[in-house]
């Protein structure tokens, strides 16, 4: 899968979005290290607080489908800017996926690629629990 493909995934996710209240639709597609691809939109709820990312949708049907191991995750908005990932994602992909690479997009083109690491340094995880 190339990252052109990886991107559309996201951009196809985005459609489904529910996001009546900010209008701000975001799509993820996060890749497995067996080369499946599982999307996710963000889900908006009129408390806002039970608001769910589509960076964790993603990452949460993943988790459920029985994949464990990920390479990369795809996130797309339609924003000129880059559109990185919310604190709460950042940490559920730390957790859960590693030090992923991590490309932004909008809906005509790529906007930014990071390392997860670059983006949540010093991050909290199951070390500080041992």
């Amino acid at each position: 899968m190339t990252d052109s493909d990886l991107i559309r995934a996201a951009r196809l996710a985005r459609r489904h979005a529910r996001a009546a209240f900010s209008g701000f639709k975001v799509g993820a597609a996060l890749e497995t290290a067996d080369g499946a691809v599982i999307t996710g939109c963000n889900i908006e709820n009129a408390t806002y607080g039970l608001t769910v990312c589509a960076e964790r949708v993603a990452m949460f049907k993943a988790l459920s489908e029985g994949h464990r191991r990920f390479r990369r995750i795809a996130i797309v908005a339609a924003a000129a800017m880059p559109t990185p990932p919310c604190g709460a994602c950042r940490q559920i992909l730390w957790e859960f996926g590693g030090d992923l690479d991590v490309i932004l997009a909008n809906l005509r083109r790529e906007t930014g690629r990071y390392r997860l690491s670059a983006l949540l340094p010093l991050p909290f995880d199951g070390r500080q629990l041992e």
